[in-house]
């Protein structure tokens, strides 16, 4: 268990080569859950998917190290949705998605939040009720994500994570990013003209 609280589980998994985490938001009422990032080992998040009841695949955005087994989830009878500016990374999807849709699963609600920069379909889930914000690519402990030194997708991201996150988030939200170990709003917050300043 990688967090609980009245309404919901999260169960976390690291896959793949650049180890990649994949997040599992569990219904605590229902039983129900969602897989976020369908990123690698095919297998062990079919065995996941079974074990927890999921219904549905989100991808917070369409980079090839999170979508390898999108085929076989995909195959296996779970639909995968995806911000429409990214889906045609996909090499298959059921759903596009777009900012500000919700999610109902069992009884949570998860919000989507486009951010663009890292890809311009990039999204974070905000789960209603509980403070948590799985970030996917667009914001880790200390800092955005890669914007590859393209100075337009990085005031881009810049932009996201000010206004569609600093904004909105209180500092106790935790941030679940989707590489290695959580940070939150509040820690983050303070760093923001740092990131401006040195350019990534």
């Amino acid at each position: 268990m990688h967090y609980e609280d009245e309404q919901v589980e999260i169960h976390k998994l690291v896959v793949g080569p650049l180890d990649n985490n994949v997040y599992v938001l569990r219904c605590r009422k229902s039983g129900d859950a969602l897989l976020v990032d369908a990123a690698n080992d095919p297998e062990r998040l079919l065995e996941c998917c079974k074990t927890f009841s999921v219904r549905e695949v989100v991808e917070t955005h369409g980079h090839w190290d999170h979508i390898q087994a999108v085929p076989q989830l995909r195959q296996a009878g779970y639909p995968v949705a995806v911000h429409a500016e990214d889906a045609a990374l996909l090499p298959g999807y059921d759903l596009a998605l777009s900012d500000n849709e919700l999610i109902e699963i069992g009884s949570l609600r998860i919000m989507t939040i486009h951010t663009p920069g890292h890809t311009p379909g990039s999204l974070c889930l905000s789960i209603e009720g509980s403070p948590v914000l799985i970030s996917g690519d667009t914001l880790f402990p200390g800092g955005p994500g890669s914007t590859g030194g393209d100075e337009k997708s990085f005031a881009t991201i810049i932009d996201s994570i000010q206004r569609r996150l600093f904004a909105c988030l209180s500092d106790e939200t935790i941030v679940m990013p989707g590489h290695g170990r959580d940070t939150s709003i509040g820690a983050e917050r303070p760093h923001l003209e740092e990131w401006i300043a040195r350019g990534w």
